[in-house]
Protein backbone atom coordinates (compact mmCIF):
# COMPACT_ATOMS: atom_id res chain seq x y z
CA UNK A 1 0.00 0.00 0.00
CA UNK A 2 2.76 2.21 -0.96
CA UNK A 3 0.34 4.73 -2.56
CA UNK A 4 -1.72 4.93 1.01
CA UNK A 5 1.33 5.66 2.67
CA UNK A 6 2.83 8.55 0.60
CA UNK A 7 -1.12 10.05 0.47
CA UNK A 8 -0.82 9.85 4.78
CA UNK A 9 2.93 11.67 4.17
CA UNK A 10 1.41 14.17 1.61
CA UNK A 11 -1.77 14.98 4.27
CA UNK A 12 0.09 15.67 7.38
CA UNK A 13 3.19 17.13 5.54
CA UNK A 14 0.27 19.63 3.99
CA UNK A 15 -2.49 20.16 6.90
CA UNK A 16 0.02 19.37 9.99
CA UNK A 17 3.36 20.52 9.47
CA UNK A 18 4.55 16.83 9.93
CA UNK A 19 7.28 15.55 7.72
CA UNK A 20 9.10 12.43 7.17
CA UNK A 21 7.96 8.81 5.91
CA UNK A 22 5.92 7.11 8.22
CA UNK A 23 4.82 3.47 8.60
CA UNK A 24 1.70 1.11 7.66
CA UNK A 25 0.95 -1.66 10.08
CA UNK A 26 -2.26 -3.55 8.99
CA UNK A 27 -5.09 -3.61 11.42
CA UNK A 28 -8.07 -5.71 12.19
CA UNK A 29 -10.91 -5.57 9.27
CA UNK A 30 -14.92 -5.80 9.71
CA UNK A 31 -17.68 -6.97 7.36
CA UNK A 32 -17.02 -4.67 4.79
CA UNK A 33 -14.36 -4.54 2.06
CA UNK A 34 -12.82 -1.33 4.19
CA UNK A 35 -9.10 -1.71 5.28
CA UNK A 36 -7.50 -0.53 8.04
CA UNK A 37 -3.80 0.39 8.98
CA UNK A 38 -1.92 2.67 11.82
CA UNK A 39 0.09 5.11 10.25
CA UNK A 40 2.92 5.91 12.84
CA UNK A 41 5.34 9.49 11.95
CA UNK A 42 7.33 11.19 14.42
CA UNK A 43 6.03 9.19 17.67
CA UNK A 44 2.35 9.60 16.77
CA UNK A 45 -0.21 7.42 15.38
CA UNK A 46 -3.12 7.60 13.14
CA UNK A 47 -5.55 5.35 11.22
CA UNK A 48 -5.55 5.19 7.46
CA UNK A 49 -8.36 3.70 5.46
CA UNK A 50 -8.72 2.32 1.97
CA UNK A 51 -12.16 2.04 1.31
CA UNK A 52 -12.81 1.36 -2.44
CA UNK A 53 -15.46 4.00 -3.36
CA UNK A 54 -17.52 1.59 -5.77
CA UNK A 55 -18.05 -0.47 -2.74
CA UNK A 56 -18.40 1.82 0.30
CA UNK A 57 -19.77 4.79 2.12
CA UNK A 58 -16.95 6.95 2.12
CA UNK A 59 -18.85 10.65 1.59
CA UNK A 60 -21.63 9.35 4.21
CA UNK A 61 -19.15 8.74 6.72
CA UNK A 62 -17.97 12.00 6.15
CA UNK A 63 -20.95 13.38 6.38
CA UNK A 64 -22.03 11.80 9.41
CA UNK A 65 -18.88 12.58 11.27
CA UNK A 66 -19.47 15.92 10.89
CA UNK A 67 -22.72 15.57 12.20
CA UNK A 68 -21.80 13.97 15.31
CA UNK A 69 -18.78 15.72 15.99
CA UNK A 70 -20.92 18.61 16.19
CA UNK A 71 -23.60 17.03 18.36
CA UNK A 72 -20.61 16.57 20.99
CA UNK A 73 -20.18 12.52 20.22
CA UNK A 74 -16.92 11.59 20.61
CA UNK A 75 -15.96 10.16 16.66
CA UNK A 76 -12.58 10.07 15.13
CA UNK A 77 -11.50 13.01 13.58
CA UNK A 78 -11.35 12.94 9.77
CA UNK A 79 -8.09 14.46 8.87
CA UNK A 80 -7.97 13.78 4.96
CA UNK A 81 -10.25 12.78 2.74
CA UNK A 82 -9.90 11.55 -1.13
CA UNK A 83 -12.84 10.71 -2.31
CA UNK A 84 -12.17 9.18 -5.86
CA UNK A 85 -9.02 6.99 -4.68
CA UNK A 86 -11.08 6.05 -1.21
CA UNK A 87 -8.55 6.91 1.11
CA UNK A 88 -9.20 8.22 4.44
CA UNK A 89 -6.86 9.32 7.49
CA UNK A 90 -8.43 9.48 11.02
CA UNK A 91 -7.21 10.43 14.73
CA UNK A 92 -6.05 7.51 16.42
CA UNK A 93 -8.66 6.22 19.00
CA UNK A 94 -6.24 3.18 20.36
CA UNK A 95 -7.09 -0.43 20.11
CA UNK A 96 -10.08 -1.08 22.97
CA UNK A 97 -13.41 -2.08 22.02
CA UNK A 98 -16.15 -1.82 24.40
CA UNK A 99 -16.98 -5.79 23.73
CA UNK A 100 -13.70 -7.03 25.64
CA UNK A 101 -14.78 -4.57 28.50
CA UNK A 102 -18.30 -6.12 28.80
CA UNK A 103 -17.51 -8.37 32.44
CA UNK A 104 -20.46 -8.71 35.15
CA UNK A 105 -19.01 -6.39 37.24
CA UNK A 106 -18.70 -3.66 34.28
CA UNK A 107 -21.40 -4.63 32.60
CA UNK A 108 -23.76 -1.79 33.77
CA UNK A 109 -21.22 0.77 33.86
CA UNK A 110 -20.46 1.10 30.18
CA UNK A 111 -23.83 0.66 29.09
CA UNK A 112 -24.89 3.63 31.04
CA UNK A 113 -22.36 5.41 29.57
CA UNK A 114 -23.69 3.94 25.77
CA UNK A 115 -26.46 5.37 26.65
CA UNK A 116 -25.64 8.92 27.46
CA UNK A 117 -24.07 8.93 24.07
CA UNK A 118 -27.00 7.11 22.07
CA UNK A 119 -29.38 9.62 23.54
CA UNK A 120 -26.70 12.72 22.58
CA UNK A 121 -26.72 11.20 19.17
CA UNK A 122 -30.56 10.91 19.02
CA UNK A 123 -30.69 14.22 20.76
CA UNK A 124 -28.09 16.69 18.93
CA UNK A 125 -28.71 15.74 15.32
CA UNK A 126 -31.87 17.03 13.97
CA UNK A 127 -34.46 14.84 12.74
CA UNK A 128 -34.46 16.69 9.70
CA UNK A 129 -30.53 16.07 9.07
CA UNK A 130 -30.10 15.23 5.26
CA UNK A 131 -29.78 11.44 6.17
CA UNK A 132 -31.63 8.68 4.09
CA UNK A 133 -35.33 7.72 5.96
CA UNK A 134 -35.27 4.58 7.79
CA UNK A 135 -38.87 3.59 5.93
CA UNK A 136 -41.02 1.25 5.28
CA UNK A 137 -39.59 -0.14 1.73
CA UNK A 138 -35.75 0.27 3.59
CA UNK A 139 -37.22 -1.98 6.48
CA UNK A 140 -39.06 -4.65 4.15
CA UNK A 141 -35.77 -4.76 1.72
CA UNK A 142 -33.49 -5.76 4.69
CA UNK A 143 -36.14 -8.59 5.93
CA UNK A 144 -36.23 -9.99 2.70
CA UNK A 145 -32.62 -10.55 3.05
CA UNK A 146 -34.24 -13.51 5.48
CA UNK A 147 -35.79 -15.51 2.91
CA UNK A 148 -33.49 -15.46 0.20
CA UNK A 149 -30.39 -15.61 2.24
CA UNK A 150 -30.54 -17.58 4.97
CA UNK A 151 -33.59 -19.90 4.10
CA UNK A 152 -33.28 -20.54 0.63
CA UNK A 153 -29.39 -20.49 -0.14
CA UNK A 154 -28.04 -21.33 3.64
CA UNK A 155 -30.61 -23.89 4.42
CA UNK A 156 -32.15 -24.76 1.07
CA UNK A 157 -35.39 -24.20 2.51
CA UNK A 158 -38.11 -23.00 -0.07
CA UNK A 159 -41.02 -21.30 1.50
CA UNK A 160 -44.75 -22.72 0.30
CA UNK A 161 -47.54 -20.17 -0.45
CA UNK A 162 -48.71 -20.29 2.79
CA UNK A 163 -45.72 -19.67 4.80
CA UNK A 164 -44.44 -16.58 2.86
CA UNK A 165 -48.21 -15.22 3.56
CA UNK A 166 -47.55 -15.63 6.84
CA UNK A 167 -43.76 -14.11 6.92
CA UNK A 168 -45.10 -10.90 4.67
CA UNK A 169 -47.51 -10.90 7.43
CA UNK A 170 -45.16 -10.68 10.26
CA UNK A 171 -43.07 -7.92 8.11
CA UNK A 172 -45.90 -6.14 7.35
CA UNK A 173 -46.61 -6.00 11.41
CA UNK A 174 -42.84 -5.56 12.44
CA UNK A 175 -42.82 -2.56 9.97
CA UNK A 176 -45.84 -0.78 11.13
CA UNK A 177 -44.87 -0.82 14.63
CA UNK A 178 -41.07 0.48 13.86
CA UNK A 179 -42.76 3.88 11.88
CA UNK A 180 -45.01 4.50 14.91
CA UNK A 181 -41.80 5.44 16.97
CA UNK A 182 -40.33 8.91 16.83
CA UNK A 183 -38.28 8.98 14.08
CA UNK A 184 -34.54 10.19 15.07
CA UNK A 185 -30.91 9.56 14.19
CA UNK A 186 -29.81 6.36 14.12
CA UNK A 187 -26.59 4.68 13.98
CA UNK A 188 -27.89 1.66 12.78
CA UNK A 189 -25.17 -0.69 13.89
CA UNK A 190 -25.18 0.66 17.45
CA UNK A 191 -23.30 -2.11 19.44
CA UNK A 192 -19.97 -3.01 21.45
CA UNK A 193 -17.84 -3.75 18.63
CA UNK A 194 -18.61 -0.24 17.35
CA UNK A 195 -18.07 1.08 20.36
CA UNK A 196 -14.26 2.26 21.60
CA UNK A 197 -13.07 2.95 25.33
CA UNK A 198 -11.00 5.80 25.31
CA UNK A 199 -7.58 6.49 27.47
CA UNK A 200 -9.79 8.60 29.26
CA UNK A 201 -12.16 5.82 30.14
CA UNK A 202 -14.88 7.91 28.14
CA UNK A 203 -16.49 6.35 25.25
CA UNK A 204 -16.78 6.83 21.70
CA UNK A 205 -18.41 5.60 18.55
CA UNK A 206 -17.13 4.14 14.68
CA UNK A 207 -18.53 3.20 11.71
CA UNK A 208 -21.24 5.12 11.54
CA UNK A 209 -21.87 5.53 7.62
CA UNK A 210 -24.67 3.90 7.33
CA UNK A 211 -26.98 6.02 9.52
CA UNK A 212 -29.98 6.95 8.96
CA UNK A 213 -33.25 8.83 9.92
CA UNK A 214 -35.40 6.27 11.95
CA UNK A 215 -37.21 4.34 14.50
CA UNK A 216 -36.04 5.68 18.09
CA UNK A 217 -35.66 2.23 20.10
CA UNK A 218 -33.47 0.71 16.66
CA UNK A 219 -30.06 1.59 18.48
CA UNK A 220 -31.01 0.84 21.94
CA UNK A 221 -31.67 -3.37 20.64
CA UNK A 222 -28.59 -2.55 18.86
CA UNK A 223 -26.90 -2.13 22.19
CA UNK A 224 -28.59 -4.56 24.52
CA UNK A 225 -29.75 -7.46 22.36
CA UNK A 226 -26.13 -7.24 20.66
CA UNK A 227 -25.59 -9.92 18.29
CA UNK A 228 -21.79 -10.70 19.39
CA UNK A 229 -22.84 -11.25 22.97
CA UNK A 230 -26.30 -11.65 25.04
CA UNK A 231 -27.50 -10.71 28.35
CA UNK A 232 -30.21 -12.17 30.40
CA UNK A 233 -33.69 -11.07 30.18
CA UNK A 234 -33.65 -9.23 32.84
CA UNK A 235 -30.74 -6.60 32.44
CA UNK A 236 -31.55 -6.15 29.50
CA UNK A 237 -35.20 -4.56 30.37
CA UNK A 238 -32.99 -2.91 33.46
CA UNK A 239 -30.86 -0.89 30.47
CA UNK A 240 -33.82 -0.40 28.46
CA UNK A 241 -35.88 1.12 31.35
CA UNK A 242 -32.46 3.68 31.94
CA UNK A 243 -32.78 4.71 28.46
CA UNK A 244 -36.46 5.00 28.40
CA UNK A 245 -36.28 7.38 31.54
CA UNK A 246 -33.09 9.20 29.52
CA UNK A 247 -34.54 9.52 26.34
CA UNK A 248 -37.81 11.00 27.68
CA UNK A 249 -36.34 13.57 30.15
CA UNK A 250 -34.65 15.04 26.50
CA UNK A 251 -37.74 14.55 24.53
CA UNK A 252 -36.69 12.16 22.57
CA UNK A 253 -39.71 9.42 23.55
CA UNK A 254 -43.03 10.66 24.51
CA UNK A 255 -43.86 10.26 28.21
CA UNK A 256 -46.73 8.11 27.88
CA UNK A 257 -47.98 5.35 28.72
CA UNK A 258 -47.77 2.65 24.95
CA UNK A 259 -46.04 -0.70 25.40
CA UNK A 260 -42.26 0.41 24.93
CA UNK A 261 -41.29 -3.20 25.61
CA UNK A 262 -43.69 -4.89 22.78
CA UNK A 263 -42.16 -1.96 20.57
CA UNK A 264 -38.51 -2.87 21.74
CA UNK A 265 -39.22 -6.82 21.03
CA UNK A 266 -40.51 -6.54 17.79
CA UNK A 267 -37.59 -3.61 16.84
CA UNK A 268 -35.51 -6.56 17.64
CA UNK A 269 -37.15 -9.29 15.92
CA UNK A 270 -36.77 -6.91 12.85
CA UNK A 271 -33.07 -6.22 12.94
CA UNK A 272 -32.28 -9.85 13.92
CA UNK A 273 -34.53 -11.22 10.99
CA UNK A 274 -32.16 -8.87 9.34
CA UNK A 275 -29.12 -9.85 10.48
CA UNK A 276 -29.54 -13.51 9.94
CA UNK A 277 -29.92 -12.81 6.20
CA UNK A 278 -26.70 -10.35 6.45
CA UNK A 279 -24.62 -13.12 8.08
CA UNK A 280 -25.64 -15.75 5.62
CA UNK A 281 -24.64 -13.25 2.74
CA UNK A 282 -21.67 -12.62 4.60
CA UNK A 283 -20.52 -16.35 4.08
CA UNK A 284 -22.25 -17.49 1.09
CA UNK A 285 -21.21 -13.96 -1.22
CA UNK A 286 -18.15 -12.50 0.50
CA UNK A 287 -16.34 -15.50 2.10
CA UNK A 288 -16.61 -14.11 5.95
CA UNK A 289 -17.03 -17.34 7.82
CA UNK A 290 -16.41 -15.33 10.85
CA UNK A 291 -20.21 -14.50 11.29
CA UNK A 292 -21.58 -17.84 10.93
CA UNK A 293 -20.45 -18.71 14.66
CA UNK A 294 -22.76 -15.95 15.55
CA UNK A 295 -26.00 -17.24 13.30
CA UNK A 296 -27.30 -19.34 16.61
CA UNK A 297 -27.31 -16.28 19.20
CA UNK A 298 -29.21 -14.00 16.67
CA UNK A 299 -31.77 -17.02 15.78
CA UNK A 300 -32.19 -17.27 20.02
CA UNK A 301 -33.27 -14.00 19.86
CA UNK A 302 -35.85 -14.24 17.30
CA UNK A 303 -37.02 -17.43 18.73
CA UNK A 304 -37.01 -15.58 22.52
CA UNK A 305 -38.92 -12.49 21.20
CA UNK A 306 -41.77 -14.17 19.15
CA UNK A 307 -42.19 -16.22 22.42
CA UNK A 308 -42.51 -13.20 24.72
CA UNK A 309 -45.58 -11.97 22.72
CA UNK A 310 -48.83 -13.40 21.97
CA UNK A 311 -49.73 -11.89 18.84
CA UNK A 312 -46.55 -13.88 17.50
CA UNK A 313 -47.68 -16.84 18.29
CA UNK A 314 -48.36 -18.36 14.44
CA UNK A 315 -44.75 -17.21 13.50
CA UNK A 316 -43.18 -18.77 17.09
CA UNK A 317 -44.59 -22.22 16.10
CA UNK A 318 -43.16 -21.86 12.60
CA UNK A 319 -39.63 -20.63 13.60
CA UNK A 320 -39.46 -23.50 16.09
CA UNK A 321 -40.92 -26.30 14.86
CA UNK A 322 -40.10 -25.59 10.73
CA UNK A 323 -36.92 -23.28 10.44
CA UNK A 324 -35.00 -24.47 13.73
CA UNK A 325 -34.74 -28.07 12.73
CA UNK A 326 -33.31 -27.14 9.63
CA UNK A 327 -30.66 -24.94 11.42
CA UNK A 328 -29.94 -28.13 13.64
CA UNK A 329 -28.87 -29.60 10.67
CA UNK A 330 -26.07 -26.90 10.11
CA UNK A 331 -22.20 -27.33 11.14
CA UNK A 332 -22.26 -23.68 12.33
CA UNK A 333 -25.05 -24.14 15.06
CA UNK A 334 -24.46 -24.55 18.44
CA UNK A 335 -27.17 -25.17 20.53
CA UNK A 336 -25.60 -23.45 23.59
CA UNK A 337 -25.65 -20.25 21.56
CA UNK A 338 -29.85 -20.49 21.59
CA UNK A 339 -30.33 -19.70 25.04
CA UNK A 340 -26.77 -19.04 26.58
CA UNK A 341 -26.39 -15.90 28.13
CA UNK A 342 -23.48 -13.99 30.03
CA UNK A 343 -23.89 -13.06 33.35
Amino acid sequence: MDELADWCRDVLRANAGVSGDGELTPLSGDASFRRYFRYRVAGQSRVAVHAPPEKEKNREFVQVQALLAAAGVPVPAVLGYDEARGFLLLSDLGDRLLLPDLSAAHADRRYRQAIQQMVAMQVGVPSDAALPAYDATRLHEEMALFPEWFLGRLLGYELSTAERAMLNGLFEQLVAEALKQPQVFVHRDYHARNIMILRDDSLATIDFQDAVIGPALYDPVSLFKDCYVRWPRERVLGWLHCYLDQSMAAGVLPADARDWVYAFDAMGLQRHIKVLGIFARLWLRDGKAAYLGDLTRVLGYVLEALALHECFAQAHHWFGHVILPQAATQAWFNEADLTQVRT
